[in-house]
């Protein structure tokens, strides 16, 4: 106890708005359910990790010990649930969670057992972490601790915690800011002498007894228990102890409504306002009230509000009733957090009962994921990133040495939660290890014990925080396209990888760090033949990360009906539905290609060597090299006569081996007449004013919209440096310039960064979706195609995705900012190889556009298909190859001999 009462002033009490990891550990996906010694908080920065990580060397100004809470939590069966869980769950008769005839929820089956002790943990002096004490906390033990010590401890225990809170934050974003009630400044107030006890274990609903969950009317003070939520927990009439609201006109304090399904609570806080003629509408929830008066759950019944509203002159209302708000801590469970932690919880698979005949697998590299709310779209991604489908990244950021040994997780404590390279590291080493690995489930129809197991899950948000949070779209709760998610995951790696410092070094030790996208880099050659004297341009594109490619519907085949294998099919089709079914047309994957590599005329191309005058251009583009993995996305979306985007329904003839030999680039030729390199420059008078310095901030702003870092510079040389959004004007007309992404003249200018030229392909697909769609500015859809990559149809996608507040998502994206430094990226050669390649994993996606439905992995493990949809995780029957959206091929001459750089 002395050791403990040493380091007691040093102890902090979290408030609702303190970030605080009590759920598990910010370096592994450790938590209180892990192991027996499940996970110590910090007692001053409230950050929760392992024993051996609650130091690290890194660790800025660390004291030499500190005192911890340690959270273990185990869960067992209930004694009468084991055999009555699997009964219940076959036999279910009703659509719902936790109500009679429906399925069992996780309470029903377990209770879970939590045991606190408070620990302090010294830094030895090889900066390794060890115990020098530890004492039990419990409500027996409680009392013998300083005060600062058990109220530091119990505001952790009780709080939300940082898991909570983002998934709160990605929610809010996605509904309306609680509006205040008009019924607040002129509630009435019954002066019937009714206070409320500041002893919380006095509270109780005046209708049913309940303890918990309780909500005080503000005009009469009546207190009332709160409805049952839809999984069974909550509070009634029976004996639950929770859900209680505060009346704040006569002070009533009754239990909150039913659900739509007839589960739920005694009602007791609705009842009551109806019963007193629905005059006293304002209701506070007991457990959420502190002195920071937002943070109160209050709620309106009135009919022309009926829902959860602020009530600004709350403290005074409560001070009526006897509350006084200065130090009162939150010790339940706003309405919000608890929806959110239903929500992630809520047995879908146990409803769809998809996968029957599909064989569960378990072990290191596959290891699902859990969907933290349509974060499908995220869990595809990196499942084929970090799970060791591609061994280069496995190798840098999941480490198979254990989880203190990677130097990427060499940061203290408080920054790791946000720091990019410790969550991959996290993650990578969590999908890739079998450190979390539990037993296969006994079958992929519907979860099992095994299966919601929270020592086994993996619930990826501090990485989804931490790519996404400075995104407008991806920090929602919103579906999200995947390909354009891959595209923003690599540009937030390079940025970190670059500005990493001694965490990320060459593994050779001689050059640069090589980046994560340089494993999917590739550069294109445009030929541009100029039609009024056959002189010829090569032009080299910037380094692109994945191919996007359009199916060409014209070159589409019907299936041949009177091939045996399709009439054996028909014959077994059962049923009219399935006789009616449309043939769906197949479009090969060569002719993609072919498309991609066809000549396309440039009507208004303006030719340098003939005095900038515009003659017709033919251009036809090739590869300059073969990465060693190759994405390749299919354009399967496109707007329809309604404007609105639709599915192509064709199929895509892919083969599992490739060969892009063919689409290789040769550069000049002999014979051919090039165009002189003189004749295209813009070369800048002897004269010309120095350029002006460009601010980095301005620059870092415009490359998180998605532009290159030259045209980005060139942009704001040409406004003077600074002015962001004088430069996104720039660049909107500008973009389409051949000499847009190629690097600046050292010593250049702002002349000579805004020198006109010349090519306006992104242009034409710019006025073709204006004139198509009909109801978008260019500017609008300069910014969408421009956030997309190009791609005309994620473009429209987006357009149409954003139009309740269109301008408002683009102002967003004008405003973003990162905090990673732009250092440019090294000038390390692509590499290059044969063109051969193997299909080694795929992503599909199901639904009527990219932002909405579900999206599911496949990946090549051991020669195998293995499907990957979110936690479910077995081996695939038949791989949707036809039918993926985006496909990952790996260069032949690369199996097997990883790039040792990484």
């Amino acid at each position: 106890m002395d050791e403990i009462t040493k380091l007691a002033a040093k102890c902090r009490v979290a408030t609702p708005h303190d970030v605080v990891i009590n759920s598990e550990c910010v370096y592994t996906f450790h938590s209180p359910y892990t192991t027996d010694e499940g996970i110590v908080v910090n007692l001053t920065t409230f950050i929760g990790t392992v024993d051996d990580l609650a130091f690290t060397a890194n660790d800025d100004g660390a004291e030499s010990s500190a005192l911890f809470v340690r959270i273990c939590k185990k869960r067992v069966p209930k004694e009468d649930g084991n055999d009555a869980t699997s009964e219940a769950d076959k036999t279910a008769v009703k659509l719902g969670v936790g109500v009679e005839g429906g399925f069992q929820s996780d309470q029903d089956k377990y209770d879970v057992i939590s045991t606190y002790s408070i620990v302090v943990i010294g830094k030895s002096g090889d900066g390794k972490a060890q115990v020098l004490a530890e004492m039990a906390y419990d409500g027996a033990s409680k009392n013998s601790f300083p005060m600062a010590v058990s109220q530091s401890a119990d505001a952790i225990i009780h709080h939300a915690g940082l898991a909570v809170k983002q998934d709160l934050s990605a929610w809010e974003l996605d509904d309306e800011p609680k509006p205040v009630s008009k019924y607040a400044e002129s509630l009435p107030f019954v002066e019937n002498g009714v206070k409320v006890s500041p002893n919380p274990s006095d509270w109780k609903c005046e209708k049913s007894g309940d303890k918990e969950n309780l909500w005080l009317n503000l005009s009469d003070g009546f207190i009332g228990g709160g409805r049952k939520n839809w999984d069974g927990s909550g509070c009634e009439k029976s004996g639950d102890k929770e859900n209680l609201w505060l009346n704040l006109s006569d002070g009533f304090i009754g239990g909150g409504r039913k659900n739509w399904d007839g589960s739920g609570g005694s009602n007791g806080a609705l009842d009551h306002f109806l019963e007193a003629g629905e005059k006293y509408p304002l209701v506070v929830k007991l457990g959420t009230i502190t002195e920071d008066i937002s943070t109160a759950d209050c709620y309106s019944y009135a009919k022309d509000e009926d829902g959860p509203v602020q009530i600004p002159n709350l403290k005074e209302l409560l001070e009526k009733r006897g509350i006084m708000v200065a130090g009162m801590q939150k010790t339940v469970k706003s309405t919000a957090e608890m929806e959110v932690e239903l929500n992630a919880t809520y047995a879908f698979d146990a409803i769809t009962e998809k996968g029957a005949h599909l064989v569960p697998v378990a072990g290191p590299g596959l290891h699902g994921l859990q969907n933290l709310g349509n974060s499908c779209y995220m869990n595809s991604v990196a499942q084929m990133l970090f799970s060791g489908t591609v061994p280069e990244l496995t190798s840098r950021y999941g480490s198979t040495d254990g989880a203190t040994n990677n130097p990427l997780r060499n940061i203290s404590p408080t920054k790791a939660s946000d720091d990019l390279l410790c969550q991959v590291s996290k993650l990578s080493f969590a999908l890739s290890s079998d450190a979390f690995c539990g037993p296969a489930s006994k079958s992929a129809e519907v979860s099992d014990p095994s299966a919601s197991d929270p020592k086994h899950r993996l619930a990826p948000r501090m990485f989804k925080h931490t790519v996404g949070h400075d995104h407008v779209d991806f920090r929602t709760g919103q579906q999200q396209d995947a390909a354009q998610y891959f595209q923003h995951l690599l540009e937030k790696l390079d940025r970190a990888e670059l500005g990493a410092g001694d965490r990320l070094k060459s593994k050779s030790g001689t050059g640069a760090v090589l980046t994560t996208s340089h494993l999917f880099s590739y550069k294109t050659e445009s030929r541009l033949v100029c039609e009024a004297d056959n002189i010829i341009k090569y032009k080299e594109s910037p380094a692109e990360t994945m191919l996007s490619l359009r199916i060409p519907k014209s070159k589409s085949t019907l299936p041949d009906t009177h091939m045996p294998d399709v009439k054996r099919q028909k014959s077994e089709d059962h049923g009219d539905e399935e006789k009616e079914k449309k043939e769906v047309p197949t479009v090969a994957f060569d002719a993609c290609l072919d498309e991609w590599n066809a000549p396309t005329t440039i009507d208004d191309y303006r030719w340098p060597h003939l005095q900038n005058s515009i003659s017709p251009a033919t251009s036809q583009t090739r590869f300059v090299n073969f990465p060693r993995y190759l994405l390749i996305h299919m354009q399967r979306y496109e707007l329809g006569d309604d404007w609105q985007p639709y599915k192509i329904e064709v199929d895509i003839d892919v083969p599992e081996e490739i060969s892009l030999q063919k689409f290789k680039g040769t550069g000049p030729q002999e014979g051919e007449k090039i165009a002189p390199e003189e004749a295209e420059g813009d070369a800048e008078p002897t004269t010309a004013p120095a350029a002006p310095a460009v601010d980095e901030g301005a620059l870092g702003q415009l490359m998180d919209m998605g532009f290159n870092m030259n045209g980005c510079k060139r942009a704001l040389m040409a406004v003077g440096g600074s002015n962001v959004e004088a430069a996104m004007n720039w660049v909107f007309e500008h973009n389409s310039d051949p000499d847009f992404n190629d690097p600046l003249p050292e010593g250049g200018s702002a002349a000579s960064a805004a020198a006109p030229s010349s090519s306006d392909a992104d242009e034409t697909i710019v006025m073709s979706l204006v004139e198509n769609l009909g109801c978008f500015t260019a500017n609008q859809v300069r910014a969408a195609v421009k956030h997309c990559s190009g791609a005309a149809d994620r473009a429209a996608d987006w357009l149409f995705s954003h139009m309740d507040d269109l301008d408002g998502a683009i102002a967003a994206l004008e405003s973003t900012s990162v905090a990673e430094n732009s250092t440019p990226k090294p000038t390390t050669p692509l590499e290059d190889g044969d063109g051969k390649y193997n299909l080694v994993g795929l992503i599909s996606h199901i639904g009527k556009n990219t932002g909405s439905g579900h999206y599911v992995a496949h990946l090549k493990k051991d020669g195998k298909w293995v499907i990957f949809n979110d936690e479910k995780v077995a081996l695939s029957k038949d791989p949707p190859i036809r039918h993926a959206y985006m496909y990952l091929f790996q260069r032949s001459d690369t199996i097997g001999a990883p790039n040792s750089e990484y």
